[in-house]
């Protein structure tokens, strides 16, 4: 019987891949069966799938790390997600892993990301009482709110890869490792060249502990950090870096931590970001039946709580959106006679 072009592509990684890459044909599927695909493998389809989301597209509208700037330059989620990627699949394709499941969790693993970056995250996690982490909405994302609560219907592996891709996690794939690193790799250096942009510091400020071993240019760290992974990867069964070279890189994100990520010129609309966050959520627990018919029906219909209906409303907000839905509801409109 002729093949396919998936189960060619199948093949051809089987034949090619390292025996450590998480192979398609292998993959332990999704939550509801479906028919496999004649030309696409499985992460492929959770890639376009991705891709296609409405969260995917709200991205482009919510901050990475300044909130509303002045300029075109800065990085937003989105930008910062694409930069993921592209970092994540050099190394897996360097390594022979699968390059197609290591695009999908880069793309996925920010989806639930509250407006105005991390203010906003903090605000949800502390005024809705089951809690909220990002990783965990960016889950709940493809699980359940897209869709209108049918989810994306994502394999097992993608969604263990969006899940655990923050410091402390331990995702169960090597691609999802990679991501994990390169998602650290991606933010601390774009978000030096965003504050240089800022004329936060400049590239002499960082200290030269960091930079003589890592680097002189955002360029030159980008290589550095990635040729080690590579180096230290290949043909084994974890993702790892030299000592030396981690040991900086961590280094160098507790200074940024210090002189960016708690500097008052980055963070200097973060309180009114906050406060409106807060009244946005205080509002609609208030106010259940003035959300989205789609969010009541995850109320009535799903039986979904008040609290995680609500967060899920607000965390789905760009930027713009969640401060044009603050005026209309508490700034008073003009009114003529």
């Amino acid at each position: 019987m002729e093949l396919n072009i998936r189960q060619r592509t199948e093949l051809i990684e089987k034949e090619t891949f390292s025996k450590y890459a998480s192979l398609s044909m292998n993959s332990k599927g999704r939550d509801r069966y479906e028919d496999e695909c004649s030309i696409r493998t499985v992460y492929q389809r959770d890639r376009d799938r991705i891709i296609h989301s409405k969260a995917f597209r709200r991205l482009v509208h919510k901050t990475q790390v300044f909130l509303a700037p002045e300029g075109d330059h800065y990085r937003t989620r989105l930008t910062h997600t694409l930069e993921v990627s592209q970092i994540a699949r050099t190394i897996s394709k360097a390594l022979r892993l699968n390059e197609d499941l290591t695009e999908a969790i880069a793309l996925g693993h920010d989806l639930g990301h509250t407006p105005f970056g991390h203010a906003g995250e903090a605000v949800l996690d502390e005024m809705c009482c089951e809690g909220f982490k990002h990783n965990v909405q960016s889950v709940r994302v493809v699980e359940f709110i897209e869709n209108s609560g049918r989810g994306l219907n994502l394999t097992k592996e993608v969604r263990d890869g969006i899940l655990n891709h923050g410091t402390s996690s331990n995702p169960s794939t090597l691609e999802g490792h990679v991501v994990r690193l390169a998602d650290k790799i991606a933010y601390i250096n774009h978000d030096i060249d965003d504050s240089i942009r800022a004329k936060i510091f400049t590239e002499d400020s960082i200290p030269a502990v960091y930079t003589d071993i890592l680097g002189h240019s955002v360029r030159s760290r980008l290589d550095t950090l990635v040729h080690d992974v590579i180096k230290n990867s290949f043909d084994t069964d974890r993702i790892s870096m030299s000592g030396a070279i981690l040991n900086a890189m961590m280094g160098l994100r507790s200074w940024m931590f210090k002189n960016v990520y708690t500097n008052e010129v980055a963070k200097s609309e973060e309180v009114k970001a906050k406060h409106m966050v807060r009244e946005l959520y205080r509002y609609y627990m208030n106010n259940i039946d003035a959300l989205p018919a789609e969010y009541r029906n995850f109320i009535y219909g799903f039986k979904q709580s008040k609290e995680r209906t609500v967060c899920d409303y607000i965390a789905g907000m760009s930027d713009r959106y969640s401060i044009e839905k603050f005026k209309s509801i508490f700034v008073p409109k003009s009114w003529k006679i």
